[in-house]
């Protein structure tokens, strides 16, 4: 795609890309990135790019008058941001000199990539602080399907921005984000599940696996300038192996980040708790639904008997299924991933939907919102 007007109709139809940088733009719908840069400071506002632009040139000159550096002098420069927001440079000077407005240009993509990437100040709201869960299990990247992967990428952020959407109001202390529960869809390179039943992909083991947490640390990054957020992995019957790679990847992205923690241990079960409100996470797959309860207790006792809201949130069966054992509610989430010929043909079917859960620490599960495909 190479159309500058193609990739703003891309932009209009899947708004969840505006929050990504030229360079990934660009290499997803194959296009430049003077195109993806030009694209993408048109779809967040040409005048407050402006306005972050100025700002960095305006710091970039005052650098290189601190460190007696003359702009002629310049031949390349790095660019990158504190976790307050602070542009920061490093500045390399020879006798092939780069022109003015060469640097310029770099400065400019460089403030438009990271427009919204200011200091993150989480706003003081009125009302009870929340926990706003945003679950969406079995996503299945790579699937053969009548979705590419570059469509099922939009329609995953643009769930993600709904449910972000819908939440305006809310006090949200914390986002809590499971991801995996089948995020790829098989092992990789032998195209099975982690048992061994074949499986057909669109795409080859490297490009749906570096796709996959590329993906997620898209939504992550958008998420964490809402609050900060808890990213749990947790494995499905697909992906066992990988979405432990993947989750380890993620986990070395933002090691460095105070927003963002990631539980990505050993352990099948990963278990969060909120106030009074515990929730264990696993595939579904393996355990009976009647025995959770127990598997909680036996496994977290302490959380156990801090807590008095307790719930297992499970995928696998990408339809939704709520039951309570002994006070417990066990929940099967629904998924966003289409139908593939096998699916179709046995006549499996059910809607395409995402869920994000309001926790209260006092008071327990507040309601959820849903958004549909």
């Amino acid at each position: 795609m190479s159309d500058l007007k193609n990739i703003k109709e891309f932009l209009d139809e899947n708004p969840g890309y505006i929050k990504v940088g030229a360079s990934r733009l660009s290499k997803r719908l194959q296009c430049s990135e003077e195109d993806a840069s030009i694209a993408l400071k048109e779809a967040r506002g040409v005048s407050n790019a402006n306005e972050n632009n100025n700002k960095v040139l305006t710091e970039f000159e005052k650098f290189l008058d601190d460190s007696k550096i003359d702009f002629s002098d310049v031949v390349s420069v790095k660019f990158w941001q504190t976790q307050s927001g602070n542009p920061r440079f490093s500045v390399v000077t020879k006798n092939d000199k780069k022109s003015h407005e060469d640097l310029k240009k770099e400065i400019e993509e460089f403030a438009a990539t990271y427009s919204e990437r200011k200091s993150i100040q989480y706003p003081i709201n009125n009302g009870d602080p929340v926990l706003y869960e945003i679950s969406l299990p079995d996503i299945h990247y790579g699937k053969l399907h009548s979705n590419t992967l570059v469509e099922i990428e939009g329609q995953f952020m643009g769930v993600l921005t709904d449910l972000v959407d819908k939440a305006v109001g809310l006090n949200i202390e914390k986002i809590l984000l499971p991801i995996g529960n089948d995020g790829m869809n098989s092992e990789g390179m032998r195209q099975s599940t982690t048992k061994g039943t074949p499986q057909h992909d669109s795409d080859g083991w490297k490009e749906t696996f570096r796709g996959y947490w590329n993906l997620m640390v898209m939504a992550i990054d958008m998420l964490k300038e809402i609050a900060p957020v808890s990213v749990v992995v947790v494995s499905g019957n697909h992906d066992y192996e990988r979405m432990y790679y993947a989750g380890d990847v993620i986990a070395g992205w933002y090691r460095n980040d105070e927003s963002v923690e990631v539980d990505n241990s050993e352990e099948s079960r990963k278990y969060f708790e909120y106030g009074k409100n515990m929730l264990m996470f696993t595939h579904g797959d393996n355990e009976k639904p009647q025995d959770m309860p127990l598997i909680m207790a036996t496994e977290r006792p302490e959380m156990f008997a801090r807590t008095e809201f307790r719930e297992t949130h499970c995928g696998h069966f990408h339809k939704e299924q709520v039951n309570e054992y002994r006070g417990v509610k066990v929940r099967f989430l629904p998924s966003i991933c289409p139908n593939d010929e096998w699916h179709k043909r046995m006549g499996y079917d059910s809607k395409r939907a995402a869920q994000a859960f309001i926790w209260s620490k006092s008071k327990g599960l507040e309601g959820y919102i849903q958004s549909n495909i």
